[in-house]
């Protein structure tokens, strides 16, 4: 491999995922509660049995991620540390 083919696939790898934030769209949560299974200590169901985030720090990044991807209806978005959506 040349020096500019290992430039480029350096530039190209993935960085590591940092979540800013993460929202629950309560129109779109229908109370599956996949996103409690794969990641219990960030989402619980409230009152009217809504996904909410209660810790968003509960659970590394890849497991809300993986949490979010879990939710049937996509009622969970995922944005980074700048604001860019993640998912869906």
């Amino acid at each position: 491999m040349d020096e500019q083919n290992q430039q480029n696939s350096q530039s190209q790898e993935k960085k590591p995922l940092k979540i800013g934030k993460i929202v629950v769209d309560r129109n779109l949560c229908i109370g599956a509660a996949s996103c409690i299974a794969v990641a219990p200590g960030v989402f619980e169901l409230d009152s009217e049995n809504k996904a909410v985030i209660y810790n968003d720090k509960g659970a590394d990044d890849e497991t809300i991620l993986l949490a979010a991807k879990s939710c049937p209806t996509q009622a969970i978005l995922v944005f980074d540390e700048e604001g860019n959506q993640i998912y869906p």
